[in-house]
């Protein structure tokens, strides 16, 4: 099958009636620059949901550079390449704590690296069997416009996509958007902006972003929040993210999740250049932190 039919394919699979299906509501955390604080989001978001009484699968799609279990402190394994492999199970390929279970990738697998493998069709093929199990799937997409994590985006319910204020990341980030509108029309995605120095800063990158989205893509952006730049050791705010519930940053990771599970979603927070805020000043969502 070539790509272009894969996709095709894959598509088909979530485009039928996303919005009528029983099963796991499936989110990718993306961006179009590494480094902008994907994992540590997907991570913080799937164990705040699970926390909540829901059946979370996080799959950490950066299947032979993955970072999800180091930042979890679990040991390396290769538990992706023995579930596509079927010499496991998928029960026995995933970490479980509580509601959260972890799917990670490997590191450095040479088996896996000279497979050349259609990722997005074995991710996919792993939602479509056991989305039944769980009331979300998230995937910590890898970071740029390669095929495979544009057709991952592409099927997912939702995109939450993760930028910091320096000009590549807002420039990869809307190229990202810009190919899933001409590509497979996708036309609105949510927004989590990191390592916001101030208010205004914040207000501007929206504008900017919103404005040029509505613009050039006819498309549309639902605002998630902010979360403020400090000076700490990455090692050191991850500790306080996934550990010290009396944080700030704990609490903003709250009110996102509140936010994007409230009955009517993040659209109530949507913006354009017309819509900006319905008429009223978007207010920033922010904490003490960095991702």
């Amino acid at each position: 099958m070539s790509a272009s039919s894969a996709s095709a394919w894959l598509l088909s699979q979530n485009q039928t009636s996303p919005r009528q299906r029983e099963n796991a509501k499936t989110i990718a955390v993306t961006s179009g620059k590494g480094g902008v604080g994907k994992t540590s989001v997907s991570i913080k978001l799937s164990k705040l949901l699970a926390k909540s009484g829901k059946r979370v699968l996080l799959i950490d799609c950066d299947y032979n550079l993955s970072n999800t279990h180091l930042k979890l402190n679990l040991p390396v394994a290769s538990n992706f390449y023995a579930l596509i492999s079927a010499e496991k199970p998928f029960d026995e390929c995933i970490h479980k704590d509580g509601n959260f279970h972890l799917l990670s990738g490997c590191n450095g697998n040479i088996e896996l690296f000279e497979r050349g493998l259609e990722l997005d069709r074995l991710i996919i093929d792993i939602i479509s069997e056991h989305q039944h199990q769980y009331d979300y799937i998230l995937l910590d997409s890898p970071a740029g416009i390669g095929k495979d994590n544009l057709t991952l985006n592409a099927y997912c319910d939702e995109r939450f996509v993760v930028i910091t204020p320096d000009k590549s990341s807002i420039t990869d980030s809307y190229s990202l958007m810009k190919i899933l509108s001409t590509k497979y029309g996708i036309n609105e995605n949510h927004l989590l902006i990191n390592k916001v120095s101030s208010d205004v800063q914040y207000h501007r990158m929206i504008k900017i972003m919103g404005e040029t989205v509505e613009k050039y893509l006819n498309g549309r952006l639902h605002v998630l929040g902010s979360i403020r730049k400090v000076d700490k050791a990455v090692d050191l705010f991850d500790g306080i993210l996934l550990e010290d519930e009396n944080s700030a940053l704990h609490e903003n990771f709250v009110k996102i999740i509140n936010k994007m599970t409230e009955e009517t979603g993040v659209k109530q927070d949507s913006i354009s250049p017309f819509t900006w805020g319905r008429g009223q000043e978007v207010q920033p969502m922010t904490c003490q932190g960095v991702l």
